[in-house]
């Protein structure tokens, strides 16, 4: 992946609705930042808040199942989607494919490209 493919990545991470806020402004801060001095200290950091926000599917699926994701999202909702993470756990998926995480992971399995 090229610098300028991390950068498409980025910007689908913060139009991804799935996204949260201070996640959003810090991709944003990054993009702000290519060609600056402060690009490689962002890209860290970046990368870092990446490694703990981008979620497995098996966590996903925890989630969905628990009463908290029920209540977040109501029954029906989340029932729908643990039943999608149940499906990609079988066929064999690790990372939760949310238009979030997805771009987030393409990231992460691309980091040294901006590190």
């Amino acid at each position: 992946m090229t610098k300028a493919e991390i950068t498409e990545k980025v910007k689908d991470l913060i139009a991804a609705p799935s996204c949260y806020g201070p996640l959003k402004a810090l991709a944003q801060e990054w993009l702000e930042s290519v060609g600056t001095p402060d690009e490689k200290a962002l890209s860290a950091k970046l990368v870092a808040e990446l490694e703990k926000d981008v979620q497995t599917a098996e966590d996903s699926l925890h989630f969905f199942e628990s009463e908290t994701g029920q209540k977040i999202f109501g029954a029906e909702a989340a029932a729908q989607m643990a039943a999608h993470f149940r499906e990609l756990i079988a066929s064999g998926g690790k990372w939760c494919d949310c238009p979030a995480c997805a771009p987030g992971r393409a990231i992460l399995d691309n980091k040294e490209v901006i590190l």
